[in-house]
């Protein structure tokens, strides 16, 4: 068994290194302290197990997955001391998860399983499930999971209005319900649907589903009005991806023929 260990905080590479030490038939080929680093090892040795921190500098856990050459799909083992990324790793169909801190029993089991698996015959087990990981992680999680009051609440992400940064927090917005979760918007938006959700202003992602219309503003800036009223600000900056996600497909409509947008008639034109 091949290990990678990719974590960017020392101690925890330490601490997986010491519980992999002295395992019959395991061998670490390498360790990486983020994900740049990950992708590069990857791509030049041949690895049977990925144990993968999710939360990295450079490019994250999630987009590490994502990157990985077919030819070189390794078993990939989530390690994380955040809970709320649980979803959305068995979404993407991950081996498995350790939730930091974890004891030697817990390991010890996923250890197991890796070699089960690994017997098996690791070559087609692990390729496929790398595409279906790809797929899932192209497509976004269908989920949330935002933690309150110690509690997990899971939120489908088809409930979602519109969402709002607030420093390092986003603000989720599900019809007079709003949901806190610690997680920056540019990394938010890494993990949602390109399909389904835009970005209209630096601090702003809204559902393309939700919007009613799109009015002129002042200096190029425009208005964004969302189903059931709420109205925000579509920066110029990103006028032209979202006017590209509404009009895409649709002939003779443009911006500049339709200073108001009536956005349901052109979701009704592009059917």
């Amino acid at each position: 068994m091949r290990v990678v260990i990719a974590d960017d905080e020392r101690i925890a590479r330490g601490r997986l290194r010491h519980l992999l030490t002295g395992q019959p038939g395991v061998e670490i080929v390498g360790e990486c302290a983020n994900g740049h680093q990950t992708v590069r090892m990857l791509s030049q040795r041949n690895v049977d197990v990925l144990f993968l921190d999710i939360q990295m500098p450079g490019i994250d856990g999630m987009g590490v997955a994502k990157s990985i050459p077919r030819d070189r799909a390794p078993l990939i083992v989530f390690v994380t001391a955040y809970d709320e990324y649980a979803i959305e790793a068995f979404a993407v169909r991950a081996f498995d998860y350790l939730l930091k801190p974890f004891d030697r029993e817990r390991f010890s089991q996923t250890l197991d399983h890796l070699r089960n698996e690994l017997a098996r015959g690791q070559d087609a087990a692990s390729s496929t499930r790398l595409m279906s990981m790809m797929r899932a992680l192209e497509r976004g999680p269908e989920r949330l999971a935002i933690r309150n009051r110690g509690n997990v609440l899971v939120v489908d992400v088809g409930s979602i209005d519109w969402i709002e940064a607030a420093d390092n927090y986003v603000c989720v917005h599900c019809g007079a319900t709003t949901h806190v979760l610690r997680e920056t918007l540019n990394a938010l938006e890494s993990r949602l649907d390109a399909a389904r959700f835009v970005r209209i202003h630096r601090s702003a992602i809204v559902s393309i589903s939700r919007i009613r219309e799109i009015q002129p503003w002042f200096r190029g800036d425009s208005r964004v009005v969302l189903e059931g009223g709420t109205t925000l600000t579509l920066s110029r900056t990103y006028r032209d991806r979202v006017t590209g996600r509404l009009f895409g497909g649709v002939p003779g409509a443009s911006e500049s023929t339709q200073p108001i947008v009536n956005v349901q008639a052109i979701k009704k034109a592009s059917l």
